[in-house]
């Protein structure tokens, strides 16, 4: 007779034929263990309650005994009303059961039941969700679990029992023994029957606390076990570029580094001179340095022989980065090129040629660069800009372009300390949290949608003075289904409004790449002073000139995304303006509204959108892939997210990890979890 796991298949148990292991496996339970671990995402309050202490609408458990016989009545297609009288206390009360009519033989005179329900004071009517039995009666608290149409609650919950009866023994506990008695965590075992049974409020309380620190643990370990493993290997290209020569690039600058932009360049220095390859992502508010930053990790890794690959999301974007490099090389040695689709043909041979020859220092670009054709002859260090508007599969095909290169993500977008533990945690993070020197703080207005003209007239004002404008749209044309102002509608009423005194653009996503550039680029060059847009700006288009961004329907936008639109301003010496058009119908939408005119702090903004909007739909978290825990939740349980990560590099870093017997259990764990979720692939 084989051994019995806690990993067995879960058809083990009785009563799971065919199409209810169909049902479990599109819950995602395939095991003993994914079972026990499918817990409840809810709790009903089933403990028995007085009449003088329930409030209409309630839901509540009532105990009394049966004064009328059961009757049932069917009315329209296959409906019926099964009701009778209860005696509880000093009254009598009437409860109902709709399409349950099979319920009537449980129900008999003078018997006393506990009837579950949603209780109505003015008719005195329980209206009956279930009985419960005589156990029932005596909790507190029933599980509620996830459950689809091929299988029902009660069937889920008896699966659990006879799980639990007959493998609570073998539930691994694989919290180290030190780490359980420092938190005065309760065992797996005990954790996993108080999640599904729980007794008291009490006890619930010490087994979520198991199971969220649990949880956190084994994740928090795969990620720390990847960036480990990367690190133990040496195994990249340590690059021994000439200080002096770097710090007198860095002099050549025409600005002094800021405090921040220093402790940064010093810690990708530090990756580039070991012997592991890097994996670290920078992240930095909108204009806060960080293309310089990555200027100088492009020049320390020059100076030892190596090439740079720079990728980005948009041509114009690739432009502006390479007119910039350009300038910043003017004075050096260093050779760059740009490579984008619209690269023309005779131009683009030369480049290729160049660059696998070695004759070409840095290639700057879009999606082109990985491209089957473009072959490096040295690569050294690649950084991806905007990483999170390139696939998983893009990214790691320009990094194959070397032979295990340094690689540095960017972003400007930035992420909550949460969201950058869960989802990246495997990466060394990089803040860049300190502005330049002289950045004049843009002043944000929220006014109602009806102010359009009066937002118009302001921009006029700075027309005159030879400035620009931005008008976000979120929709490119007309709905009938969303009342939203769209851009092409917004655009014939400006262009109305401003007559021949001024020229308006229009640009959305639904215009081809090249068309998209010539609007951006007539833009730049102020052959347009107002662009009316819609979301495509969000990333990539520089132009100091403009002062001025309104955002119709800014209700519709996360935080995050409206900090990036507003970056879109104040680029130059001027002062620059956000208007929020905006009638927000929600507390939250009004909340949102209130922290975009109090805070210019992409950091700060990022957490709070977060906060309200739930780790569902924000940056980055369908393409990093944010993980789906059983219970914890890395918004709710930040501080022990936190807690968790510094034990876990604790672990890892006295490298006693491998060697303790104490570990063994996780150790084991984490190795069978993983040969597992192979097999699931």
């Amino acid at each position: 007779m084989a051994t019995m796991t806690i990993y067995d298949p879960v058809e083990v148990i009785s009563g799971i034929g065919p199409k209810r292991l169909d049902s479990l496996h599109a819950l995602g339970i395939y095991t003993i263990y994914d079972l026990l671990t499918h817990f409840p995402f809810r709790y009903e309050d089933i403990q028995v309650r007085s009449l003088d202490e329930i409030e209409d609408q309630e839901k509540v458990t009532l105990k009394g005994h049966v004064v009328t016989q059961a009757v049932v009545q069917y009315y329209g297609h296959r409906k019926s009303r099964l009701s009778f009288k209860m005696s509880l206390d000093s009254a009598v009360v009437s409860v109902t059961f709709f399409n349950q009519p099979y319920l009537k033989s449980k129900i008999n005179l003078e018997d006393e039941i506990a009837v579950f329900g949603k209780w109505d004071s003015l008719r005195q009517n329980l209206s009956g969700f279930k009985i419960l039995g005589t156990s029932d009666g005596d909790q507190d608290f029933e599980s509620v679990y996830h459950v689809n149409s091929g299988i029902k609650q009660k069937t889920v919950l008896n699966l659990i029992k006879e799980a639990y009866d007959r493998y609570q023994s073998l539930i691994p506990e694989i919290v180290p023994e030190s780490l359980r008695h420092r938190y005065r965590l309760m065992t797996h075992k005990e954790a996993i029957r108080s999640m599904h049974f729980p007794q008291t409020e009490e006890e619930f309380q010490k087994a979520t606390r198991q199971v969220i620190y649990q949880e956190f643990l084994v994740y928090q370990m795969k990620l720390q076990l990847i960036r480990f493993k990367r690190k133990s290997e040496r195994n990249g290209q340590a690059i021994y570029y000439d200080v002096q020569k770097l710090k007198d690039f860095i002099k050549l600058l025409p600005f002094e580094l800021t405090d921040g932009q220093k402790k940064v360049v010093n810690e990708i220095c530090r990756d580039l001179r070991a012997p592991f390859e890097m994996n670290r992502l920078l992240q930095g508010d909108v204009g806060s340095g960080k293309t310089v930053v990555a200027v100088i990790a492009l020049v320390a890794s020059i100076l030892d022989g190596y090439q740079g690959a720079f990728m980005v999301p948009t041509e114009i974007l690739a432009e502006q980065h390479f007119q910039t490099i350009a300038q910043l090389f003017s004075k050096t040695d260093y050779t760059v090129s740009l490579l984008t689709g619209s690269t023309k043909s005779k131009e683009r041979v030369e480049i290729l040629k160049q660059l696998a020859s070695g004759e070409l220092d840095l290639l700057i670009g879009t999606h082109a660069l990985i491209q089957e054709d473009v072959v490096f002859h040295n690569l050294g260090l690649v950084i991806t800009d905007e990483q999170h508007r390139f696939g998983v599969k893009q990214r790691q095909l320009l990094n194959d372009k070397g032979n295990n290169p340094n690689v540095l993500y960017m972003t400007a977008t930035p992420i909550p300390r949460t969201l950058a533990i869960t989802t990246m945690g495997e990466m060394d993070v990089s803040v860049l949290d300190q502005m330049p020197d002289g950045r004049i703080p843009i002043r944000t207005i929220w006014s109602k949608s009806d102010q359009l003209a009066k937002a118009l007239t302001f921009i006029e004002q700075e027309l005159q003075k030879g400035r620009q404008a931005y008008i976000i749209t979120p929709l490119i044309e007309k709905s009938e289904l969303i009342d939203l102002k769209n851009a092409e509608e917004v655009h014939q009423k400006v262009s109305e409004f401003y007559g021949n005194r001024w020229r308006v653009g229009l640009l959305h996503g639904r215009l081809k790449p090249n068309e998209k550039d010539e609007i951006m680029h007539a833009f730049k060059d102020n052959q347009y002073q107002v662009l009316v847009s819609t979301t495509v700006i969000e990333v990539g288009l520089n132009v100091p000139n403009a002062t001025v961004m309104v955002i119709q329907d800014a209700e519709r936008f996360g935080l995050a995304q409206l900090h990036q639109l507003r970056g879109r301003v104040g680029r130059g010496e001027a002062e620059s303006y956000c208007i929020l058009l905006a009638d927000p119908k929600t507390e939250i939408g009004k909340e949102r509204m209130k922290i975009m005119t109090e805070s210019t702090d992409g950091f700060y903004l990022s957490q709070k959108d977060l906060e309200l909007r739930g780790s569902g739909d924000l940056f980055g978290v369908k393409q990093s892939g944010l993980p789906q825990f059983k219970y914890a939740d890395v918004i709710k349980h930040a501080e022990i997210l936190d807690t968790v990560n510094s034990d876990v590099l604790l672990l890892l870093n006295e490298g006693s990890f491998f060697e303790k017997k104490e570990y063994q259990p996780l150790r084991e764990f984490l190795k069978t979890e993983q040969n597992l979720a192979q097999k699931l692939q």
